[in-house]
């Protein structure tokens, strides 16, 4: 584990920095797309790299020294995410591609189980597409009804009275993000739970954005599900995480047919294993699963507390920053997570600003529906990390100055050119 860079509630910046190897290497680039994908810690590295050097075997049945220490670490990341999210059993940790898999596994597998015709599902209006789409398909292939609670456009927040008047004795599903990846905003899932329990629908939570956050408390939450990504919490692409209550996955038929999630089989019968390894056929991305644990001993080395107010802390400084560049808007914001709205094409000013060093990202950002809402087509997006600096926010801020007259300069003359 990491030597620890924050002590009594102070937070070293410089030492975390030095904990990232390609902030330390790319000194000319400021990366500023952590809601994207997240730069990668030395330790996440170096236990992935060891493990292919040094380690390497698949997991399960096999009976030599290296196959069982894979198998070793792979269930101890397991148990690392059972304390990380604070889940009662460790078979209710299921590893998964990703985020998106694991909202597909469950519209999948619990949704062609339990909803019916003319049941009814509640996303918002500030979801991702990945917490959209799978719904969608679901409803398509039953009948049932895709319900959609509002946001307040100025807050980002869901309206709580109007999800309430949407929950009813039909609502089997509410599937709901904890924190959106264009505002940064967390959204009331304690109460939104409350409100789904009182009709016994089941609570879905996207925690893609949230995965590092104090408040990633499945018990506190008092969700049924809830599903994160690795390589949003400073993992490795190609693992991500599903909880499920014990007793919901144990009624749920298995998402995926192949090796390993099966007791017995025959040509007339298959019998299948319990959780997890139901829900984890084939040859799983140890490497990638090994790394996780890696980037949880990174997370809990600094202290997710301590994370979570140095990033809220630059999140506030860049929101102000912003705010004093002339033709600026700002999407309703919380924490990391900073979205503008410019004169300009957001991908014209990204790009400008990319060929500047600053990593930045423009487009929808997999929420159409949302930038609807808020009024707009598309927008470029700012996010922090815990190796961004006021610096690096400073330099940004002069830069997108720059952009913007750039672009305003080219804009004038194409006006005055004549065709």
């Amino acid at each position: 584990m990491a030597a620890l860079p924050a002590q009594a509630g102070s937070y070293n910046v410089a030492a975390v920095v030095g904990m990232f190897p390609q902030a330390v290497f790319d000194k000319k680039s400021v990366y500023l797309d952590s809601a994207a994908t997240t730069l990668k810690p030395k330790q996440v590295a170096d236990a992935v790299d060891k493990f292919y050097r040094q380690q390497y075997a698949t997991v399960h049945r096999g009976m030599y020294p290296a196959a069982l220490r894979a198998t070793d670490k792979y269930h101890a990341t397991r148990r690392k995410v059972q304390a990380f999210v604070n889940a009662r059993h460790t078979n209710e940790i299921i590893f998964t591609k990703g985020c998106t898999e694991a909202i597909n596994l469950i519209a999948r597998s619990l949704g062609d189980r339990f909803v019916k015709r003319n049941d009814e599902i509640i996303i918002s209006e500030s979801e991702h597409h990945s917490n959209i789409v799978p719904w969608q398909l679901l409803c398509q292939r039953s009948g049932a009804r895709l319900r959609v609670a509002p946001i307040n456009a100025k807050t980002g927040k869901i309206d709580l009275p109007a999800f309430q008047k949407l929950v009813n004795n039909r609502t089997k599903i509410v599937a709901i993000q904890h924190k959106s990846n264009v505002t940064g905003v967390t959204q009331p899932v304690q109460q939104i739970v409350a409100a789904a329990k009182t009709v016994g629908a089941k609570v879905v939570v996207d925690a893609a954005q949230s995965c590092t956050s104090p408040q990633l408390d499945v018990e506190k939450l008092g969700c049924d599900f809830l599903a994160f990504s690795g390589h949003k919490m400073f993992g490795p692409t190609g693992v991500g995480v599903l909880y499920g209550k014990r007793e919901l996955l144990n009624e749920m038929p298995p998402y995926e047919g192949g090796g390993d999630m099966v007791d017995r089989v025959s040509f007339e019968k298959t019998t299948f294993a319990p959780i997890p390894q139901k829900f984890e056929a084939g040859t799983p991305q140890v490497a990638s699963v090994i790394g996780l644990g890696a980037a949880i001993d990174f997370i809990e080395g600094i202290g997710r507390e301590n994370l979570q107010k140095y990033v809220d802390e630059i999140g506030e400084y860049t929101r102000e920053k912003l705010r004093g560049i002339k033709g600026v808007r700002l999407f309703p914001s919380e924490s990391s997570i900073v979205t503008i709205t410019t004169p300009d094409s957001p991908l014209d000013t990204a790009t400008l600003l990319g060929a500047s060093g600053f990593a930045v990202r423009a487009g929808h950002h997999c929420c159409q529906p949302l930038h609807h809402r808020l009024g707009a087509s598309s927008s470029l997006r700012v996010s922090i990390a815990p190796h961004t600096t006021k610096q690096d926010i400073d330099k940004l801020v002069i830069a997108l100055k720059v952009v913007m007259q750039q672009l305003s300069v080219r804009k004038d003359i194409e006006v005055s050119t004549p065709v």
